[in-house]
């Protein structure tokens, strides 16, 4: 059941391009504009390296639903599996096509702001493990404001205020790989904010989409 739906949206995302290539793009900016306004000095770079990355990853999730509730599709959704069921589909593919490329590019990310080897081990993990985190989060942002007009700004403020946790966790993480010291202890906060948004975050999507769609 759940594969059958991840299957379907991977179809759908791929067949309109500019989902797949939107986030790409937006991170790449992000990272090559940076180096340009703050300057070439490697060590200032890379001090501002684990904002700048972070910054970047935490990507629009408005569209997360936005389109199924235009369309009329996210009612029927509601139809053949449970609500739950739908909405973690919905996460992992949102975060294989947004937040799994951003982990392949986080090499050209490293170069651009000057990081180390132990720094962009740092980010690569921190993005592996925080990423699907903040779409886990998002959703639950995502499924409160999908029926507003506008509703843009407010999820931003929701969204952001949910994912300052994972930014602070995962910016420490990268800095401290840079000094040399061991990342273990911020990785494992990290995979418990993992484990816990993944468990409670598709039933309290499930729970607000409910709340829009009624």
């Amino acid at each position: 059941m759940l594969f059958r739906l991840i299957q379907r949206e991977l179809r759908i995302a791929f067949r309109g391009g500019a989902d797949v290539v939107n986030p790409l793009w937006f991170f790449l900016i992000v990272i090559t504009l940076f180096p340009l306004g703050i300057g070439p000095d490697p060590q200032q770079l890379a001090r501002i390296a684990p904002g700048v990355a972070w910054v970047a990853a935490l990507l629009a999730l408005e569209r997360l639903f936005s389109d199924d509730f235009i369309d009329g599709s996210l009612e029927q959704l509601l139809l053949p599996t449970p609500l739950p069921v739908t909405v973690l589909g919905k996460v992992i593919v949102h975060w294989l096509v947004t937040g799994l490329p951003l982990i392949v590019l986080s090499p050209l990310a490293a170069l651009l702001l000057s990081l180390d080897f132990n720094s962009w081990w740092a980010m690569a993990l921190t993005l592996l493990i925080g990423t699907p985190t903040l779409s886990f989060l998002g959703a639950i942002g995502v499924g409160l404001t999908v029926g507003l007009r506008r509703g843009g700004v407010l999820l931003g403020l929701l969204v952001l205020s949910l994912s300052i946790p994972v930014l602070i966790f995962a910016s420490a993480a990268i800095e401290a790989a840079g000094q040399g010291l061991p990342i273990g202890g911020y990785l494992a906060i990290l995979g418990a904010m993992l484990l816990v948004s993944a468990t409670l975050s598709p039933f309290a999507t499930a729970a607000a989409l409910r709340i829009t769609l009624q």
